[in-house]
């Protein structure tokens, strides 16, 4: 299955295209405004409005052979340790071996944002190559998840 955390992702087309060729469940989770897919496979969940209730909902069903969608760090840390897949917008994966790294500097960033309130957040626009990059690293790992599966 693959687990999209829906709210503010640029690439829920793409992992519904990806899903769709493959024959996979897709669930696209967000507290509302989303369009639902008319794809049989494709569910879109609504969740109550709350801090992170949609990632609740995924970490609580993601694990082995599932790939999950996020750019949220502490849900990619919870969907690592039980043994799913996470790819980030970008096409970044994150894993057992750099998701620590990625946690943490993901605190320190918001110690620093905390420290200094005129300190402007925010990268660099999302851009075509992050979007065929994580088309590519999306299907690799779409095929690597039916491995885990077995």
């Amino acid at each position: 299955m693959i687990y999209v955390d829906a709210d503010a992702c640029p690439v829920k087309a793409e992992a519904e295209r990806v899903a769709t060729r493959h024959g996979l469940w897709m669930f696209v989770v967000s507290n509302g405004g989303i369009r639902p897919s008319p794809h049989p496979l494709i569910e879109t969940v609504i969740v109550p409005d709350g801090p992170d209730v949609a990632d609740i909902w995924i970490a609580e069903r993601a694990g082995r052979g599932d790939v999950v969608i996020t750019g949220d760090i502490p849900l990619a840390a919870r969907c690592v340790a039980a043994g799913a897949r996470v790819v980030k917008h970008n096409g970044e994966v994150l894993d057992a071996r750099n998701i620590g790294q990625v946690l943490a500097g993901r605190d320190l960033m918001a110690d620093l944002r905390a420290a200094d309130p005129f300190r402007q957040g925010g990268g660099r626009p999302f851009s075509r190559a992050d979007r065929s990059r994580f088309l590519d690293t999306l299907e690799r790992e779409v095929r690597a998840a039916a491995v885990d599966r077995g």
